[in-house]
């Protein structure tokens, strides 16, 4: 027979001595799991993703602030059975957004504007932003601009001008040129004496929407990302000649798909662009003499490309593991995704692979 032991009784005051140090401690572990978690928020968060989707040698570039707000610059192509709406539609999931807070049209051709009335029967989009009217007169682009202002009646619409700001909560985002004219001075940036003007060629004056181009500087702390839409030669080389408000480049969406009509060096040396992405087609653009120029700009560490130039030749065409749509490919559609941060360092993934390449700002 077992002898019992005796029980010890805690007294009322000694149990709620230890039921409040056990409290303590418990609060003390929240307090310091919640930097982690705010931490782990802001990793995930606290960037700048710019999503630069393939529409077959059109634009659409889709940028999301740390804030979630939103900018598309370009829709890409009319229809297509929604081609390119649905690409558009699987950036935004991929960047966890259902809404469009600023829709910017560089210009009116059809592989910029074309996509609106798709687009917006699918997507809510907050205002729409343009350089005002058509200034191209060919059936094609008459026909694009109708068909996106009937798009667009009643919706929220401004008309944008150089040194206008596009309020995006978290990032400043700055017209550069529209309609033809140009930016002289950022605020708070000293425009620099340009030594790549005296070399530059003349280049031909260009009558079409090309050279209304909305462009646009996007900053996002240290980082900085250009998009200058189909801007042509003798309106870059105004922009940045004799002195070039432009800062240097951390990313860098090469002018016009790699058209030789644009990306003057005088342009493209004088922004000192670390990475570049073509947004070019299999058949369209990918030019030689303008993949050259951007290939050879100093101080550029990747020239990326959405597609093959199938129409160039290898000696003009990036690595295989630098575009997203190499000729041959089972599927088109893939994309690359920049994550900057405030530091000015960012990642480029090429979705295609699942490679994502990492960018240090000098």
């Amino acid at each position: 027979m077992r002898t019992p032991v005796p029980t010890r009784r805690l007294s009322f005051s000694r149990f709620i001595q230890r039921t409040a140090a056990v409290l303590s401690l418990l609060a003390f572990a929240l307090a310091c799991m919640a930097p982690l978690r705010l931490h782990a928020q802001a990793s995930q968060h606290g960037s700048l993703r710019i999503y630069t989707i393939d529409v077959e040698g059109g634009q659409a570039t889709l940028l999301v602030a740390p804030s979630g707000a939103s900018l598309l610059v370009d829709t890409g192509w009319p229809d297509h059975q929604g081609r390119d709406a649905q690409r558009i539609q699987a950036a935004m999931r991929d960047a966890g957004i259902t809404r469009i807070d600023h829709l910017l049209i560089t210009h009116y051709h059809t592989d910029h504007v074309g996509g609106v009335p798709e687009l917006v029967k699918r997507v809510s989009v907050g205002e729409f932003l343009d350089h005002g009217p058509n200034r191209e007169d060919s059936a094609a682009t008459r026909q694009g601009y109708a068909a996106y202002l009937q798009a667009i009646a009643g919706k929220p619409h401004r008309v944008v001008r150089p040194g206008d700001a596009i309020r995006i909560p978290g990032l400043s985002v700055v017209v550069l040129a529209a309609d033809g004219q140009h930016i002289a001075a950022i605020p708070g940036i000293k425009p620099m004496p340009n030594p790549y003007c005296a070399s530059e060629r003349k280049w031909p004056e260009d009558p079409s929407e090309n050279a209304r181009s909305s462009g646009i500087l996007v900053t996002y702390g240290k980082f900085r990302f250009l998009d200058l839409g189909d801007l042509t030669g003798a309106k870059e080389v105004a922009l940045v000649c004799p002195n070039n408000p432009i800062p240097p480049i951390d990313l860098y969406l090469v002018d016009h798909h790699g058209m030789d009509l644009s990306n003057s060096r005088a342009l493209v040396d004088a922004i000192h662009p670390l990475v570049a992405i073509m947004d070019n087609g299999a058949h369209k653009a990918g030019k030689p003499a303008a993949w050259q120029t951007v290939h050879q700009s100093p101080g550029l560490e990747a020239l990326y490309m959405l597609h093959t130039a199938e129409d160039s030749d290898a000696a003009h065409n990036s690595p295989e593991a630098y575009i997203a749509n190499p000729k041959g490919s089972a599927t088109d559609g893939a994309y690359f995704k920049v994550v900057a941060q405030s530091s000015g360092s960012f990642s480029v993934t090429n979705t295609r692979t699942g490679v994502t390449r990492d960018y240090q700002r000098k």
